[in-house]
Formats: C-alpha cells, structure tokens, sequence
C-alpha cells in the first residue's frame, strides 16, 4: 500500500473525526480536504462515508452506560421504550429521501463553491438561531421527547444531505428552535447520528462493492482509527463546552471558512476540484 496514501486516510480520517460531530458539516470539509490532497475519485467518496463509522464507535463509547441501560431496560420500562422508539422514528426521514434524492445531490452539489455557499448561509443560521430572545424550552432531557419530537428532528436532518450543512448543526440548532434544550438537541442528534451514519456508511460499501478490494483494507483501517480517535476526544471536549457556551463561535468560523474558500475558487489562488 502506498504511504502517501495512507497519510492522506489518516488526514481525512481526523478530519472526519473532528467535524462530525461540530456545527460545521464533516462532509463539507471532507470534500474541501479531499480536493486539496487530490483524494476526490469515486473510491475516495465511498472512503468518505465509510469513515464516518468511525466516529460513531466513539459516541457509542462515549454514551456507553446511557446505550447499555436502555438496551436493559427495553423489555420493561417506558421511558428507555420511548427513546428507542424516536430515535427510529426520527432515523427514517433520512432513509426515505435519501434513497429519494441522495445520488442526484451527490452528482450536482458536491462541489467545493456550493459548500462554502452552505458553510456561509449555515453560519447565519445559527447566529440568527443563538440571537433570539429566550424562549420556553418544553424538553429539559432527550428522555422527555415525544414521537412528534423526533420526527421533527428527523425532517430537520435531511437538510445535511446538501454538503456543508452540517447533520449536527442541522439536529442541534434545529431542535433547539423546536422547544428543546441545548442539552438534549445534543444528546438526540448524537443517538439519531447511530443509526444514520452506520446506515449510510454500510449501504454505501454494498452500493460501491465493486469499486473495492481487499487490498483497500489498510486504507480504510486507517481512516476509521483516525476518525474514531479524534472523534472521541472532540465528542467528549463538546459535551463539556454546551454546559457553559453557545454556538456562535462556530457560525463566525463558518463564514469565515466558506468566504475564504469562495475568494480563493474565483481568484484562482487555490483550484478546487468539481
């Protein structure tokens, strides 16, 4: 296998990691990423979700006493009966137009200019979103959300199928504007991320089988381990800030970022591949 290969696995892989699970859209710098290493064939798109596998093993890691005791409780509780059931329930809008429209967005918006496009009008979302006066939160706790909840959530997180979204940012900030609190938007868009990108990540290997080998194994190992260490650390670092902080510093780096990325595209200083 080609070392710089995989470096350039590894450097996805902590990119992947590190974005996931922030307000600033995981696939949007992959795709920035992968144009500026020149990582950017059919093999590295299918590289790209498979990754995100990675990262999902450290929220599981991370929420792993909250996983384990409603998994227990299942059989016999209501409360862990209720969370199970919206995070299916908010799984499945993803899966509908995803099947739906997933392959014509993946042909025609992921492109580095309509990215930094999504990173600037995402970032005044958000600051419009954290500028608002205080409203009432109805939900304190993720145990707390009803079916309509989650299937809010759910439809909100279509709107990560356009690049530079942001899956996190559009569950977060999306159902903190519906009623929840920070707190819980947190903890549900990463118990609704399981399901969502374990799911993308496996149809997406089947889909693409025949673009791999086994020879691919290390390639992909390595991407996965990157993305699950730096993930992990960024996942537990998070939980920590939204107990004191608010997300604005995000929304100014997303502007910011996209703006660059923009003035470089059309100044012709950096050739970001379509």
């Amino acid at each position: 296998m080609d070392i710089v290969l995989l470096v350039k696995a590894a450097v996805m892989g902590i990119v992947e990691g590190l974005t996931e699970f922030l307000p600033i859209s995981s696939t949007g710098h992959l795709i920035l990423a992968g144009s500026l290493l020149g990582f950017d064939d059919d093999k590295a798109k299918v590289f790209d979700i498979a990754i995100q596998t990675g990262a999902i093993f450290a929220v599981i890691l991370v929420y792993w006493q909250k996983i384990k005791s409603t998994v227990v409780a299942l059989p016999r509780q209501p409360k862990a009966q209720r969370l199970a059931l919206n995070i299916f329930i908010g799984f499945l809008p993803a899966v509908v137009l995803g099947l739906l429209f997933g392959k014509a967005i993946k042909a025609h918006l992921f492109i580095p200019t309509v990215v930094a496009s999504t990173f600037i009008i995402g970032g005044f979302i958000i600051l419009w979103a954290e500028k608002r006066p205080p409203g009432s939160v109805r939900v304190e706790h993720v145990d707390d959300m009803t079916a309509w909840d989650a299937l809010k959530v759910g439809l909100v997180q279509c709107f990560a199928m356009i690049p530079g979204t942001s899956r996190s940012g559009s569950t977060i900030i999306g159902g903190m504007l519906l009623g929840l609190s920070r707190q819980a938007a947190t903890d549900f868009s990463f118990f609704l991320a399981i399901p969502t990108l374990i799911g993308a990540g496996v149809y997406s290997l089947y889909k693409e089988r025949a673009l791999l080998s086994v020879a691919d194994i290390p390639l992909f190992a390595v991407g996965l381990v990157f993305s699950f260490v730096s993930a992990w650390l960024c996942v537990r670092w998070l939980l920590r800030y939204i107990s004191t902080h608010n997300f604005i510093p995000f929304a100014w780096y997303r502007i910011a970022f996209g703006i660059v990325v923009l003035a470089t595209a059309w100044s012709g200083l950096v050739v970001w591949a379509d």
